[in-house]
């Protein structure tokens, strides 16, 4: 902690292309809110929405009225544009130009 109660707190956003950390000083009980705000990456990046978007400390989640601490890294996260569940499936599928298994035949047992 610095003079006087001030915070210093990262905020990151990440893109698909580049990442961002901003640090910032904020006064002792400012919120996730305020530190975000303070960042200056709503102005920057107009298409983030904390009414949607989900945020984080350390890849914990948390609200926008929690307090920050002293070296936090509040993390605002992109929205989900795919189902995970779905990729995975998509990856475990075998190749739509792949030969197609052989069928083997159990051999007996002796």
């Amino acid at each position: 902690m610095s003079a006087r109660g001030t915070l210093t707190v990262g905020v990151v956003y990440a893109l698909s292309t580049q990442q961002i950390w901003q640090t910032v000083d904020v006064e002792a009980g400012t919120t996730v809110q305020g530190a975000i705000d303070r960042s200056g990456l709503l102005e920057k990046f107009p298409e983030i929405d904390l009414t949607v978007q989900k945020v984080g400390v350390f890849g914990k989640v948390v609200t926008l009225d929690d307090e920050v601490k002293n070296g936090d890294r509040i993390e605002i996260y992109r929205p989900i544009t795919a189902d995970p569940k779905a990729v995975k499936r998509k990856k475990a599928a075998p190749p739509k130009n792949a030969p197609p298994k052989k069928q083997t035949k159990p051999t007996p047992a002796e």
